[in-house]
């Protein structure tokens, strides 16, 4: 096996290479720092390396596989977080200049979790500033740099969980941790090529991350392989005293063959790259499951509902980098001044914002009962050119029914799965979204699919020069 293979392998993979003693801890901790310092600045994909750390763990980790002792599936395998969670051993930046020099004494929940079941931390990852939560309009929103997807890094890595997306797809971790509040881990799995699961709301501690909007954020795992998926999301997932929104449930599928629908009208506005992809992956899904006909999305304002109450919750999270007017030392445009129309945003339209939500959480939970999970692409593009304003990137295409805005409001589980490639080389993907708590489900079908297509094996063509 090469470097380039151990690199690209997923975590079951190389928990084998690590249990038959063809690969150490250690080796493939150096392996992984040196890809980190190698590609990392050429994407934009890391904000510290955490050698020592790494290496510590890496030891600890060897040490005790020698004396028989195996916390679990992720012992030794190294992995990189998006840089809101907090660690002791690196500022915590929230991708934001006011931020860099901040400092926390303690690991974030999910962090500690994953210490405990062996897993090796390489790096704080870059992230959208903000986690895109004052409305960037552009890939340029980070001080580490526009994050640039390794499949053509003229192109961006998607946000807000960028480093993650890029690390995961540059073999430079062997797994990450990313977080969404509406997009943020599917837009990037897509944009990168990789697989990514959303989680329910609730089902991982959040103690230790960054709040853009306490109703919404989620954190969940980003890598290689939906059995990757499975496996990190059983290790960080369960209750927290710190964080009273997260809970213990089971994390079981039905051992029946899954009931799937598609999403009426969906692949209105795509690309026809998209489109293409998105059929070819219902053929491969009708092998093992039902597909049983279309569900239309509810009518409703749900990006405008998501929108308001993003806007009010990331305004009070941000109260005084706002009052301070220090968000003005932001990098993106439009980043500067959202901020304060964030701030702006009245009592009386949260409220209502909120009423709306029940009403519309109600009407998703109806139209998709009886199934056990909704697909659709999980974007209509492929990801944006780097330079050009999101809006003015693909006039032709977009406008059709998205799952993205109606899932977070309703705190459900969604999986994005690489099924295809694009103009300029770039990777879509097919969503599924599932029910609460469903995401064993999610993962189960995610492994079948990959079972039947090679998209998730397929590496980006790096380089080691600057687009």
């Amino acid at each position: 096996m090469t470097a380039d293979d151990l690199a690209f392998a997923d975590v079951v993979e190389l928990q084998r290479l690590l249990t038959a003693k063809a690969v150490s801890s250690v080796e493939l901790t150096e392996l992984y720092l040196k890809r980190l310092e190698t590609y990392g600045p050429v994407y934009s994909a890391v904000v510290t390396i955490l050698h020592d750390r790494a290496r510590r763990e890496a030891r600890r980790a060897d040490r005790e596989r020698v004396r028989g002792r195996v916390r679990g599936p992720l012992h030794g395998i190294p992995y990189g977080v998006k840089d809101l969670l907090a660690t002791p051993d690196a500022p915590t930046t929230w991708g934001a200049q006011p931020y860099r020099a901040q400092h926390f004494d303690f690991d974030a929940t999910a962090v500690r979790k994953l210490s405990d079941a062996g897993a090796v931390l390489l790096a704080k990852l870059a992230m959208v500033e903000l986690a895109g939560g004052f409305g960037y309009g552009d890939a340029d929103a980070s001080f580490t740099g526009p994050g640039r997807t390794p499949w053509n890094a003229k192109f961006w890595s998607g946000g807000s969980s960028s480093g993650s997306g890029i690390a995961v797809a540059a073999g430079l971790v062997g797994f990450a941790i990313g977080s969404e509040t509406s997009g943020s881990i599917l837009f990037p799995s897509t944009a990168c090529g990789i697989t990514g699961l959303r989680p329910t709301y609730g089902r991982v501690s959040r103690h230790g991350a960054m709040a853009l909007c306490w109703t919404l954020d989620k954190l969940g795992p980003m890598a290689r392989s939906a059995r990757d998926l499975e496996i990190v999301l059983a290790a960080i997932a369960g209750a927290d005293p710190r964080d009273p929104t997260a809970v213990d449930v089971p994390l079981t599928a039905p051992r029946r063959r899954p009931r799937i629908a598609v999403l009426k009208n969906a692949t209105k506005g795509a690309m026809p790259a998209v489109a293409a992809n998105f059929r070819a992956s219902l053929k491969a899904l009708a092998t093992f499951a039902d597909i049983a006909g279309e569900v239309a999305l509810p009518k409703g304002p749900w990006g405008p509902v998501v929108g308001t109450i993003v806007d009010a919750e990331g305004a009070a999270a941000f109260r005084d980098l706002i009052e301070s007017g220090k968000s003005r030392g932001l990098r993106n445009a439009d980043d500067k001044l959202g901020g304060y129309v964030a701030y702006a945003t009245p009592a009386v339209d949260y409220i209502d914002a909120l009423r709306q939500r029940a009403k519309l959480n109600a009407a998703l939970e109806a139209a998709f009962a009886g199934y056990d999970a909704i697909v659709s692409p999980t974007l209509h593009t492929v990801t944006y050119p780097v330079g050009i304003p999101f809006d003015k990137a693909y006039p032709k295409f977009g406008g059709g029914p998205s799952l993205i805005a109606p899932g977070n409001l309703a705190g459900l589980p969604a999986i994005a799965l690489p099924n295809g490639f694009g103009p300029n080389g770039l990777p879509t993907s097919v969503a599924l979204l599932g029910r609460a708590w469903g995401e064993a489900t999610l993962t189960a079908i995610g492994a079948r699919y990959q079972r039947a297509t090679d998209f998730h094996t397929k590496r980006p063509p790096l380089t080691t020069g600057r687009p």
